[in-house]
């Protein structure tokens, strides 16, 4: 019995001699490694490790969870996530190093609507997104996730974030500071080894601005197109996805009403099968969730990245196109804009020196009225003519009254054309005033520098101004009561009502039409930009004020007069009077058969 125990420990012995020695050549042992506190740009004590023995029968469901500061890398280390900031004059981007992805960018010396009614020494730079709900990734076909922490090298002027995942195979996002005083960052993206990487960026963008209406109409995509340099827009104010284009881009813009997220593309385009998405929920705390899905070449990636303002003269500048992010209206009314409005404006607020934007606008609205004063005077007196014919007309009418319509028109026409009198004379007029009220529409609601100017009563003149709260929201209208667009509806009726009483005939429909305009366009403007409506109001008293003085000057029976010395001396038909005859000739004989069957 003993020799069968000493058997036994013999054996056991000889067992655990095999186990060390087994142990010891299969998992030898490695002294901890030092910092090497020498080595340049690298950060220490950025990544924080902590060490837990995680029990040998452990199952998968107790191992610790994650939180918002920590994450498992594996069964036995958990990291602290860690941030990083590049900032100059006029940026701060704050990034982590889970995902190497921008946290958040701020933009330095302007402020939310809410931060802006406050103390300026309380207020805080704006934020244009963060990534709470914003993301940057990159997906592949194989299993590579950039959801987890990289390493960190940082300087003064850019920070590097790496992940590795087997030899030869890692992403690497490098990010660089460009100047001082410039809102741009360069970013190269290096995705070595991963096969079909694609590039995901989502950007939510928060409510910053008086008007979240206005701000959604503000915000969407905008791009460059790499072969024909147009810049276009994909702009809907609920859903929508672009899965292709017809060529590759050269930049995409996450525009928002006054600020803007621009990536350029600097060694590779963004390819034709770029997606682009806008998404909303009413529910929503953010305006608009806007997303960029793009193929990356494997190897580096190359982009250039604004954070900043919409402000027209700084993106003309990089002379880009950047500058056709701001929505100044197509054809016509932008070029109206670039070449006339924003020239005068700027003149009058640098040159000049002036800094109280109602004056500003009250002069620019006297300037272009007294530019078009020649042509209001040319449209007054073509009114003015036709208001003293009218007692001849009316005549003429009542003659054929429900007998021959298409005669009366004849003879009308007749006696226009020997009296000297282009009936057309005040449509032209208007013509040309017509893209610079579009034009105004377009550039107030869009103007950087009217954005939180006050003047009188209104305290942001690039939103509503508000007298009133009203207990609830009246469809159509709101929930506010804006005065000026109050004095601009009744100035335009008042306008409409001395109009109405210089034109001759006009059907009672069409009469009451026009009254009915500006009531509608009070429930629009209603909840507008408050400097458009001011503007209108103030054309509308300056054409008072030129209508006034006109007929100081426009003697009627001296031009009636004048009209009768016409009629004496031949005319000769010009072309239109020709073709409008024929016209009417034409219209006579498709009557008269109608009649005959």
């Amino acid at each position: 019995m003993q020799k069968q125990d000493n058997k036994s420990t013999l054996t056991g012995l000889v067992l655990i001699g095999i186990i060390f020695v087994a142990y010891s050549i299969f998992f030898p042992y490695t002294p901890e490694e030092t910092p090497n506190k020498e080595e340049p740009n690298v950060l220490q004590g950025t990544t924080k490790i902590e060490v837990k023995t995680i029990p040998k029968n452990t199952s998968e469901d107790n191992l610790p969870k994650e939180n918002s500061t920590k994450d498992i890398i594996d069964s036995t280390k958990i990291v602290t996530e860690e941030f990083y900031t590049l900032e100059n004059d006029k940026i701060k981007l704050v990034f982590t190093n889970k995902g190497g992805e921008i946290k958040s960018a701020i933009i330095k010396g302007f402020y939310t609507y809410d931060e802006y009614k406050k103390n300026p020494e309380e207020r805080k730079d704006i934020e244009i997104f963060n990534n709470q709900d914003s993301k940057f990734e990159i997906s592949a076909d194989r299993n590579v996730s950039t959801n987890e922490f990289f390493s960190v090298q940082k300087t003064d002027k850019s920070i590097i974030f790496k992940k590795d995942y087997e030899k030869g195979v890692f992403i690497e996002y490098i990010y660089t500071l460009n100047g001082e005083e410039e809102n741009f960052v360069d970013l190269t993206i290096n995705t070595e080894g991963i096969s079909n990487p694609e590039l995901i960026w989502t950007i939510a963008a928060p409510e910053t601005e008086k008007s979240k209406t206005n701000q959604e109409l503000g915000t969407g995509f905008y791009y460059q197109e790499e072969h024909s340099k147009d810049v276009d827009y994909t702009w809907d104010n609920d859903e929508f996805e672009i899965n292709e284009f017809e060529t590759d881009l050269s930049w995409i813009s996450f525009t928002q009403q006054f600020f803007s997220t621009i990536i350029e593309a600097k060694n590779n385009n963004f390819n034709s099968d770029t997606k682009l998405k806008s998404s909303k929920n009413e529910n929503d705390e953010y305006v608009k969730k806007l997303s960029l899905k793009t193929t990356l070449k494997s190897g580096e990636n190359n982009y250039s990245i604004y954070f900043g303002e919409n402000d027209y003269k700084k993106l003309k500048g990089y002379d880009k196109s950047f500058e056709e992010i701001i929505p100044l209206g197509w054809g016509i009314f932008g070029w109206v804009n670039r070449v006339a409005v924003i020239p005068i404006f700027d003149f009058l607020k640098n040159s000049a020196g002036l800094t109280n934007f109602g004056l500003i606008i009250l002069i620019l609205t006297l300037i272009i009225k007294l530019s078009l004063s020649p042509l209001t005077y040319k449209s007054y007196l073509s009114q003015a003519k036709m208001k003293v014919l009218k007692p001849e007309i009316d005549k003429i009418n009542e003659k054929h009254k429900e007998k021959d319509p298409m005669k009366a028109q004849k003879e009308t026409m007749g006696l226009y054309r020997k009296a000297g009198v282009n009936p057309m004379g005040g449509c032209l007029p208007m013509l040309v005033q017509f893209p610079i009220l579009i034009a105004m529409f377009r550039f107030f609601p869009a103007s950087m520098e009217l954005r939180q100017k006050s003047f009188l009563w209104a305290d942001d003149l690039s939103s509503y101004d508000s007298i009133m709260s009203l207990p609830w929201d009246i469809p159509f209208y709101g929930d506010h009561v804006s005065l000026f667009t109050l004095m601009m509806t009744v100035s335009t009726l008042i306008y409409t009502h001395m109009n109405s009483q210089m034109t001759s005939n006009q059907m009672p429909g069409m009469k009451w039409m026009m009254y009915l305009m500006p009531i509608m366009f009070l429930g629009f403007f209603n909840s507008y930009a408050s400097s458009l409506s001011y503007y209108y109001f103030l054309a509308n008293v300056f054409t008072f004020s030129q209508m006034y003085f006109m007929r100081r000057f426009v003697d009627d029976d001296k031009l009636l007069a004048q009209l009768e010395e016409n009629k004496k001396k031949p005319k000769k038909k010009s072309k239109f009077q020709k073709k409008l005859e024929e016209m009417q000739k034409k219209q006579e004989q498709q009557m008269k058969k109608r009649k005959k069957k």
